[in-house]
């Protein structure tokens, strides 16, 4: 990784930054030598003492540019509570991160290709390479998700009232984003194909 110089004018430079602390905190804590609770906290220092010990960045990344990366960033993917930080969703470290459980909006929506749909018709949303699976409260954020993946975009409806009649558990990602361990077939339909 080229060394690369942080300062609020830069908005790729925070991008980098950003995408580092996620793969720190969401896949390989190890790499970082981070000491993970089991609610996917670490102290907020120790991940910064180790982003700096990398020497990826022309000057100490301080407390001031994590909290900016939480403050403007579209989606609230990371949270500061007394000192320590974790990513809100993404995980896929082989420790179970606790989420809180939640009641869900009526709707949930999931955005993935009309390959993937194939195989979610037949066996429903399945966390795959993750922890829990991911849906959105709006259409937009789930557009987004589909349109990272190649092939033609599929928005799902997420039946998220019934769901939870029947008892499958929800819980909060963020203001933004409700997690699950699986959302079986019947709960889904298609709302949307691009």
């Amino acid at each position: 990784m080229s060394i690369i110089d942080i300062d609020s004018n830069n908005r790729k430079n925070f991008t980098e930054l950003s995408k580092e602390i996620s793969y720190a905190l969401r896949h390989a804590p190890w790499e970082y030598e981070l000491e993970m609770d089991e609610n996917g906290f670490v102290p907020l220092l120790q991940l910064i003492n180790s982003i700096n010990e990398s020497g990826h960045y022309n000057r100490g990344i301080l407390d001031s540019d994590i909290e900016y990366i939480i403050e403007t960033s579209d989606k609230k993917r990371f949270e500061i509570v007394g000192g320590k930080i974790r990513a809100l969703y993404g995980h896929s470290i082989p420790m179970f991160i606790k989420k809180d459980e939640g009641i869900p909006p009526d709707v949930l929506y999931h955005g993935t290709t009309d390959r993937a749909y194939q195989e979610i018709k037949k066996n429903g949303l399945l966390p795959m390479a993750r922890q829990y699976v991911h849906m959105s409260v709006d259409t937009k954020m789930a557009n987004q998700v589909a349109k990272r993946r190649y092939g033609g975009t599929v928005i799902l409806k997420i039946d998220a009232k019934a769901a939870v009649a029947d008892g499958i558990k929800f819980y909060v990602g963020n203001d933004m984003v409700w997690l699950a361990n699986a959302i079986p077939p019947k709960y889904i339909s298609v709302l949307e194909n691009t």
